[in-house]
């Protein structure tokens, strides 16, 4: 388990900490900024790069109207109860769960069977809401209802959680006072926009936006091709109710959102879909939740996605190059798994979603989603403003297609109708196919039509046969209009970036107080310490061109020539996870070799200058492993820098 001085001390803090502190928010130091800008690089490599993605920079300033064009306004809500006597506020699906999470433990205490205590500082603040757990023995049945409900915790809307709190007596775990029912509470940050305060808005809670309301010039850049991609890195926003567990939910956060839009009608396919197909995930679907189960099956995605578990081919696609993202950051495979989404928890756009779950001592975290938005985002915004956000295509046949078509004579139509014309003639553009073909009998047999025009007088609009015609004509399409649909990968990156942390740390095999953080070289905050036998004067000058060297291949490397010993020097470093190290002895000073050190198996290599170099490029790029290195290289046993 992460030692919690490792991550708090030098990856991030608290922000404002000299002023106590602001709940949820966080600053990254050194090692956490090179670490996330690392594993943002290797992103942009993995997606960005290999599927030439269209890659934006939106503003997270969002005006009122977007938003609530997009249903933010009024969906984009948590569940959160009050107790009335106190003030105290508690997200409510968290406190059902916290509550059942603690008394299912004091059920196995009683029960006589060992719980294993938390260690991490962090995990002791997530259960800080129930403080004392009592060993009470529970019935068999409750045992499985509790069991159950926590499997599907995320199905539960407002009045079902309030329900819950009700039949279980879940009350404010540090008073023991009653709650009130359930309310929903909208996420997002509001503001305005300008000195008249004129134009309310807000910080924006996803950064999808701005692909959608940017469609039409995405697409012209992409010179009308479709399928493609869009791709964006940058900070997003959510005033998170009881924010907690460090930096897995925050108010302020770092997102990569990608954007794929793709044609409907050819059933989502992806071209390089056949790429991944054996790639196996481990799957957890609704109707496994929905039974109160956890049970995960290892499928592969051609056979989730041929079987309809996986709603089409590109949604498939992004769960298995998510899946390899992770792997080449560094996550452990052993503590992934995809779970498909809810009914009751799916997002209001979303058509299907799975979110790739990373196992921690917090449990399994939500750190990537993966969404079919359907085509409900730009149909939203094309309806309200009339911007053309579709794709218009040359057809490769021309389609005849007959129809009945309506004509209005406007010059009788508008005296008629008057005031009222303009909602009488939408009402009759607005009729179906088979609507204007009953009609078209009605206007033949009775010389007049009725149709049903709400806030029109009586709601019954009479239009006489010398106003309108209807008759069933040809028309030749050679253009072929549609409005695309996105499939959404969305990660959370300081959330992939904490899961990273606890999966790579270990302990010295008879030192636990010897930690190590694993990082892959390429992913690693810093590459390389250059580490000086001694403050002897003769290795100043190799210091200074080990690091100019290093610095001109581009890798990150730090020196330390303070007076600890060797073996302090490495371990520290080995603490912060950086892979190598380079060892200047007096024999560099007489032949200009130095050893290379890894930071996992604590094996050195020996040779010149540009051998080192040119070993460290490969590892930090990911080409070779340190198993090649050591075959090509002399092994080097003449010191023995890990032991003090």
């Amino acid at each position: 388990m992460l030692k919690p001085s490792v991550f708090k001390e030098c990856l991030t803090n608290p922000s404002f900490s000299i002023y106590g502190g602001v709940s949820g928010l966080y600053d990254y130091g050194p090692p956490g900024t090179a670490l996330t800008n690392n594993i943002v690089d290797i992103w942009r490599k993995h997606f960005v790069l290999k599927e030439n993605m269209l890659e934006v920079d939106g503003t997270m300033l969002t005006p009122y109207e977007v938003l609530k064009t997009s249903g933010h306004v009024d969906r984009f809500s948590d569940w959160c109860t009050k107790d009335p006597k106190s003030g105290e506020i508690f997200r409510a699906d968290h406190l059902v769960e916290e509550v059942l999470e603690a008394r299912l433990k004091g059920d196995k205490e009683a029960r006589g069977v060992k719980v294993q205590e938390e260690e991490s500082e962090g995990q002791s603040k997530k259960k800080k809401k129930v403080k004392n757990v009592a060993a009470v023995k529970l019935d068999d049945a409750v045992v499985q209802e509790y069991e159950e409900i926590l499997a599907k915790i995320d199905n539960y809307g407002g009045e079902e959680l309030g329900l819950l709190m009700k039949k279980y007596d879940i009350r404010n775990p540090s008073t023991g006072g009653e709650l009130l029912p359930p309310v929903a509470f909208n996420l997002m940050f509001s503001t305005s926009i300008g000195p008249s305060s004129n134009l309310p808005g807000f910080l924006r809670p996803e950064t999808a936006q701005a692909h959608f309301v940017n469609f039409a010039k995405l697409l012209e850049f992409n010179q009308q091709s479709m399928p493609f991609a869009s791709a964006t890195v940058g900070k997003s926003f959510r005033n998170e109710i009881s924010p907690r567990a460090g930096l897995l939910r925050v108010r302020e956060f770092l997102m990569g959102e990608i954007e794929h839009f793709v044609d409907p009608e050819g059933g989502k396919k992806h071209p390089r879909f056949d790429e991944v197909r054996d790639v196996e995930l481990e799957l957890l679907n609704r109707e496994v939740q929905l039974a109160g189960k956890t049970h995960v099956e290892t499928t592969p995605i051609g056979k989730a996605v041929d079987s309809g578990l996986v709603d089409n081919e590109t949604l498939g696609y992004f769960l298995a190059r998510i899946q390899l993202f992770l792997l080449r950051i560094g996550v452990d495979k052993s503590k992934i798994r995809f779970r498909q989404h809810m009914a009751n928890e799916m997002a209001h756009y979303a058509a299907d979603c799975w979110d790739a779950e990373l196992l921690t001592s917090y449990g399994w975290i939500e750190c990537v989603g993966c969404a079919d938005r359907s085509a409900y985002d730009l149909t939203v915004h094309m309806k309200k403003t009339g911007a053309p956000l579709l794709v218009r295509e040359p057809r490769k046949e021309p389609l005849k297609i007959e129809e009945w078509q309506v004509d209005i004579d406007k010059k009788k139509f508008g005296p008629k109708f008057k005031k009222d014309g303009k909602t009488v003639e939408a009402a009759i553009e607005a009729l179906t196919q088979d609507m204007r073909e009953k009609l078209s009998l009605d206007l033949q047999n009775e010389g007049k039509i009725v149709i049903d025009v709400p806030g029109v007088g009586d709601g019954k609009v009479e239009v006489p046969k010398e106003l309108i015609a209807i008759e069933k004509r040809t028309r030749i399409e050679n253009t072929r209009e549609y409005t695309p649909n996105v499939i959404e990968p969305s990660f959370g990156i300081g959330r992939i970036m904490y899961a990273l942390c606890e999966h790579n740390y270990w302990t010295r095999e008879g030192d636990e107080a010897r930690g190590v953080l694993s990082f892959p070289p390429p992913v690693a905050p810093t590459k390389v310490l250059i580490v000086p036998l001694s403050s002897h004067s003769d290795f100043k000058p190799f210091v200074r061109i080990l690091s100019d060297k290093l610095q001109e291949i581009g890798v990150s490397s730090r020196v330390d020539d303070s007076g600890a010993s060797i073996g302090k020097r490495y371990s520290r470093n080995d603490e912060l996870g950086t892979p190598l190290g380079i060892t200047i002895d007096f024999q560099s000073v007489q032949d200009n070799t130095f050893t290379l050190r890894d930071r996992d198996t604590t094996k050195q290599v020996r040779a010149g200058l540009d051998e080192i170099c040119k070993a460290i490029s490969s590892l930090v790029n990911g080409t070779e492993s340190w198993q090649d290195v050591q075959a090509r290289l002399p092994a080097f046993e003449g010191q023995e820098v890990d032991k003090e």
